[in-house]
């Protein structure tokens, strides 16, 4: 999936301008995968502290490398159908981005009532970059209740946060350290150290120092907040309809794999009788399914899950509980 989300942005970005921030632990294995890209452009953190230091990571060091720079931060866990609407889209959001204060972000039109991802919503059309709309953001939400996420559905207004941000470095840099002036603080003493011979040592020094928080909630929400007026921050929103999936839920892979919402999708032998919508993962097993619909089935060789196809999400209460009784040979 990284490089396939390289390989999406390849005719759009030159290889010599791509950034990858990961971990330590992963750093020489994201090296080896992406050869094409100059090794000092993976950034590995010496600790986890969320997409609003990794991001900020990333932009002290453009800025270092390439100036004032317009940045697009793209998840590498994605899957894209419609590939040549993407690179339109994201060509789009670059121009938006380009005016300095404008945060821009894509948002994916939701296909089903999820729970497992904020929400974004939009308000009227603002611009249009290349003919594309380009709406005003209203407002993220935290990830929500069925009820909710139903309602964000037939609303119309609302779009999955997929994560995929445009920006320029400065526009960035200046609302972290308006919101979070101490993470700012930190990374700009480690900016004046990229090169030299005590950057690493800084870095293990540094890092662990920042807040942890998502940068939805850490700039883009706050940024919503305030007038568009002078030289304060514009959020924007493009609407995605690419054929995205994170791939994050069962739900996310029968959808996937099905195409529409009726077919009942089986990992091996499987007999459907008056059943629709399902998703049966029973490779060593036959299934036979009556008079179900909208069901996920997956058995491993010590565990069962089954459950409706829109509470896949919930299966993370089902993990704590494990752990929490101490069930951990479950996991």
């Amino acid at each position: 999936m990284l490089r396939e989300t390289i390989a999406r942005i390849a005719s759009v970005f030159p290889v010599g301008n791509i950034w990858a921030v990961t971990n330590q632990d992963q750093a020489a294995a994201v090296r080896k995968e992406l050869r094409e890209v100059p090794a000092a452009q993976v950034l590995a953190e010496p600790v986890g502290r969320n997409t609003a230091a990794a991001i900020g990571l990333a932009a002290i060091h453009l800025a270092h490398e390439h100036g004032d720079a317009v940045m697009a931060v793209l998840p590498a866990d994605a899957y894209v159908a419609e590939v040549a609407r993407y690179r339109l889209l994201v060509r789009a959001a670059l121009e938006l981005a380009r005016a300095e204060g404008n945060l821009v972000v894509l948002g994916i039109p939701p296909t089903r009532p999820e729970t497992g991802y904020g929400y974004i919503e939009r308000g009227p059309i603002a611009a249009r970059p290349r003919g594309i709309a380009a709406y005003t953001l209203r407002c993220f939400t935290e990830k929500p209740s069925l009820p909710r996420a139903r309602r964000y559905v037939a609303s119309g207004r609302y779009l999955w946060n997929a994560g995929m941000f445009f920006w320029r470095v400065s526009t960035f840099l200046k609302n972290l350290r308006r919101f979070l002036p101490a993470t700012h603080e930190s990374l700009s003493e480690l900016a004046g150290l990229i090169g030299a011979s005590r950057y690493a040592a800084a870095l293990r020094r540094f890092y662990p120092r920042l807040e942890s928080i998502s940068v939805d909630f850490a700039v883009m929400e706050p940024a919503t907040r305030l007038p568009s007026a002078g030289r304060l921050p514009r959020v924007f929103v493009i609407p995605a309809r690419v054929g995205w999936s994170d791939i994050g839920s069962w739900a996310a892979v029968y959808e996937l794999l099905a195409g529409k919402s009726s077919v009942n999708v089986s990992a091996g032998a499987s007999l459907t009788l008056d059943a629709s919508g399902n998703y049966l993962w029973s490779p060593g097993k036959f299934v036979a399914a009556i008079g179900v619909r909208d069901l996920i089935l997956v058995e491993t060789r010590d565990a069962v899950l089954v459950c409706p196809r829109d509470r896949s999400q919930e299966v993370g209460k089902v993990v704590r509980w494990l752990e929490k009784t101490r069930r951990t040979h479950l996991l």
